[in-house]
């Protein structure tokens, strides 16, 4: 599980008991602290103009960080590594997206919630990867006020063109997990 920006690992924990009893729930918390129990993946900075724009430095540190968590999981614990799966929400998403297509060897599916995906936080040349066995659950509010529809309805082209097998959902909500969303989310994963 891979919260957002200000959250922290406790933040999706709603998913565990929906989840078969045969899975190891996980959740990280990101590295960089914003103080008073939140933290973020990476920096989100604004220029002169009110532009937003990621420290793609440390997003790229962020998804080597959870890849070498995975790596850690799998040397201490029997876990099958073919059926890794992300759950990531906002940032969480984001780096979901990043890690799930730089590493498809490490992951099977991923659940990616109200973020987008950002091919500048992918390792070089991910095009090249296998994604045969890479699934992909994506979903967005219709009216997010923090991550415009926009920019997540680009992903799903992205993706496919990569051949990823991707199905996405919105929902008339903003920058939030919907009931029906989870609800949709926990049946993708019980039928992947």
């Amino acid at each position: 599980l891979l919260h957002g920006y200000g959250s922290n690992e406790q933040d999706l924990f709603s998913f565990e008991e929906a989840l078969p009893d045969n899975c190891y729930v996980v959740s990280a918390r990101a590295p960089f602290d914003l103080q008073y129990g939140s933290y973020a993946w990476y920096a989100i900075n604004f220029d002169a103009d009110e532009n937003k724009f990621s420290d793609i430095q440390q997003a790229q540190t962020s998804r080597d960080l959870i890849v070498n968590f995975i790596d850690e999981l799998s040397a201490n614990y029997s876990i099958d590594m073919q059926n890794v799966t992300l759950v990531g929400f906002s940032q969480g998403c984001i780096l979901s997206y990043a890690v799930g297509v730089s590493y498809p060897d490490k992951i099977s599916k991923i659940v990616a919630m109200s973020g987008y995906f950002n091919d500048k936080i992918a390792v070089p040349d991910f095009e090249k990867n296998n994604f045969k066995n890479l699934k992909i659950f994506a979903s967005h509010g219709a009216v997010d006020q923090v991550v415009p529809v926009s920019w997540a309805r680009k992903s799903k082209p992205a993706l496919s063109k990569l051949n990823i097998d991707i199905e996405y959902f919105e929902y008339p909500v903003g920058h939030t997990i919907s009931q029906q969303n989870f609800h949709d989310a926990v049946h993708w994963l019980s039928k992947n």
